[in-house]
């Protein structure tokens, strides 16, 4: 098994921190991006998840950290962020 490479490590003085590794931390980015572009649109998951065609359930996962979002869906939310419009049309 590979060792991840931890990113931040535990605070020793605080009994309920943990280590963060690298992917962890990449993946809360990705779900920060996502979450911050969907707000600012004034979208909710659903609203969001149907105006773009992304599976609900895959962008609650993507916002929630649960999963990792593709560098493909990280592109398509900076485009959405950029041209909301345009791609709500392309897609409809």
């Amino acid at each position: 098994m590979k060792k991840e490479h931890i990113a931040l490590p535990a605070d020793p003085a605080d009994a309920e921190d943990f280590d963060v590794t690298t992917e962890a931390l990449d993946r809360g980015q990705r779900a920060r991006l996502i979450r911050r572009t969907r707000t600012g649109l004034g979208l909710s998951q659903t609203e969001f998840a149907s105006r773009f065609r992304v599976p609900v359930g895959t962008l609650r996962d993507w916002e929630q950290a649960r999963a990792t979002a593709p560098d493909f869906a990280i592109a398509y939310v900076r485009v959405i962020a950029q041209h909301p419009d345009m791609v709500a049309r392309a897609v409809a």
